[in-house]
């Protein structure tokens, strides 16, 4: 039985879908329209404020897709009317980051500078405040888009476990090692 599933997505104020009739179901809302294609098999109906995902029979697939497509609908509503937001700090000496034009300029301790083209339908902006760390502010509608490049951007520098230096979202929590000199003891 699927939980999520079973859930009806309520379409906030000024939030619609549409469901087309090769099963694409677009949203539109104050900030912008997202579309996604769903699988033949599964039934998606909207009914005044209130949209839900049904499936065919009890088959395991069926069971996998139906929760899925739920999600990433529900995840469509609260980006159009809210957006999504992801915050990322550049933990390090000498670490900066600049951006211009969707043109993400990355100083992170190797011979040369890295430069990331950023898609457009995403927001970057990075601040670089005196005593705090460099950080990097994506914000858009598509949470998948995000997330995407917010891992391609946590790539180029991983956390080392040591002294903590590289790329993290703010507030997570890095699993810290004791060097050599702690195992001598």
């Amino acid at each position: 039985m699927s939980r999520i599933g079973n859930k009806v997505i309520i379409l906030p104020a000024g939030v619609s879908a549409n469901v087309a009739a090769d099963n694409v179901v677009s949203v539109k809302g104050p900030k912008g329209t997202l579309t996604q294609a769903v699988d033949s098999d599964m039934i998606v109906e909207v009914e005044g404020t209130e949209l839900t995902v049904k499936r065919p029979t009890e088959q395991k697939r069926h069971k996998a897709l139906h929760g899925l497509y739920r999600s990433l609908i529900n995840n469509m509503v609260i980006g159009v009317d809210q957006g999504y937001k992801k915050e990322l700090e550049l933990v390090g000496v000498g670490y900066k980051a600049t951006s211009a034009n969707n043109v993400l300029e990355l100083q992170l301790g190797y011979s040369h500078n890295i430069f990331m083209a950023i898609p457009v339908e995403i927001k970057v902006t990075t601040t670089m405040d005196k005593g705090q760390n460099p950080k990097v502010i994506l914000e858009g509608i598509d949470k998948e888009l995000i997330g995407s490049v917010a891992a391609k951007i946590k790539s180029l520098r991983k956390v080392e476990p040591y002294k903590g230096k590289g790329i993290r979202f703010v507030g997570e929590v890095v699993r810290r090692k004791a060097g050599k000199s702690a195992a001598k003891k």
